[in-house]
């Protein structure tokens, strides 16, 4: 189920929670309450169905490893059946998987189980669908910052890796080629995060080609990504660059990244020449009716497409056309649709906006449609009876 090179339990070599009091202070009372009574009065065998209420990629593989670890430590047999293998579409309402066993051992698993899989699904959707929107575009994985903690970060780069996974086998995509921590980085096939320099870098430095030489003297081998927003001379301090380090310009090995606030144009940029540019490069993207937040991401302020194209254009007046164009600020599915309607000329996207922006989007639901081999579920959840 899990693609090439994954791994799970990155953060601390076990799943968590495992131990039993751990499990007894995370999980819903009703569910503790349920367990004394099945204890009390006797077991039964049963079957859940997983399910989410809205489309989704199925990503199960960090919920069915934590199931399993806890099987194991209750001594207990779980039977898992997963319905739609890792990168699968799955349609609103379809379980996902059913997982029959003692109802003693999983009806206080049930809080911890569903946490493990509704939000990694919706991010894997969106990451899927950001990757093949653009699929010449190679995407980095910048969500840990954005996470509420550190389990949740390992779960949207697994959740990255497998949308990307499976835009690579509809699409051929470039997808994700890596993310920026290391805990995280074998979801990708990598060793360790990517990433050269943040803001502060530029600050510290005090220019932001002096950030640049400093980075080069410090990791001269590797190649360089500058950030060119610092100062608001987006297209003047990458040019700058460039002329520094011709070598690396002309062997690919620079990459120049904006990620201009929303609160201004790029160097150079207004509304009439935000419009002029587009029309040079991609007239079709700016014609007919147009919501005001994809006018935002084609001719507004920030990073839009026009920044993009303009940005592109003034490095290959200058003979630059080797260096990439690395795009970040707010890359999220609807922006992603609308640079590639735009074809505008992005190398790498840097993104954690493939996280889900509705939680309650990620919401998974687990029924028991089964008792000691008896069909019976809730009036109106008949659709997850096993068929």
């Amino acid at each position: 189920m899990a693609a090439d090179g994954m791994k799970t339990n990155s953060l601390t070599g076990k799943t968590w929670p495992a131990d039993e009091a751990d499990i007894a202070a995370w999980t819903d009372q009703y569910f503790r309450r349920t367990k004394d009574v099945v204890g009390r009065f006797g077991d039964a065998t049963v079957t859940y169905a997983v399910f989410m209420r809205r489309p989704v990629v199925s990503a199960p593989r960090l919920a069915i490893d934590w199931l399993q670890d806890m099987a194991k430590r209750r001594d207990t047999r779980l039977e898992i059946d997963l319905r739609h293998d890792e990168g699968r579409w799955v349609g609103a309402g379809e379980p996902i998987l059913y997982v029959t066993g003692s109802l003693f051992h999983l009806v206080d698993l049930e809080t911890l189980l569903l946490q493990k899989l509704g939000p990694p699904c919706v991010a894997a959707y969106n990451a899927y669908t950001m990757c093949a929107d653009l699929p010449h575009v190679a995407f980095l994985a910048m969500d840990a910052r954005h996470c509420a903690g550190t389990e949740m970060a390992e779960a949207m780069a697994y959740a990255a890796a497998v949308g990307s996974a499976r835009a690579k086998r509809k699409v051929g995509a470039v997808g994700f080629v890596g993310n920026a921590t290391n805990a995280t980085a074998h979801f990708f096939g990598q060793d360790a995060g990517l990433g050269t320099m943040p803001h502060a870098l530029i600050g510290y430095a005090g220019s932001t080609l002096r950030a640049a030489e400093m980075f080069d003297e410090s990791f001269p081998d590797e190649p360089m990504t500058v950030l060119v927003d610092y100062f608001a001379r987006e297209v003047t301090d990458s040019l700058t660059v460039c002329r520094r380090f011709p070598k690396r310009a002309a062997q690919g090995h620079l990459s120049v990244r904006i990620d201009t606030p929303g609160g201004r144009f790029i160097e150079g940029l207004d509304p009439p020449a935000s419009y002029a540019v587009l029309e040079r490069n991609a007239h079709q993207a700016v014609r007919g009716y147009r919501s005001e937040s994809e006018l935002r991401y084609l001719v507004g302020p920030g990073v839009s497409a026009a920044a993009v194209w303009s940005l592109r254009e003034a490095l290959n007046d200058e003979g630059f056309d080797k260096v990439k164009i690395v795009a970040s600020s707010s890359f999220d599915p609807a922006k992603c649709r609308l640079m590639a309607e735009a074809n505008a000329p992005i190398d790498v996207i840097g993104t954690g906006s493939f996280l889900p922006e509705r939680w309650a989007e990620t919401y998974a639901t687990a029924d028991i449609v089964e008792y000691d081999g008896v069909q019976r579920v809730k009036i109106g959840r008949e659709f997850l009876l096993k068929k």
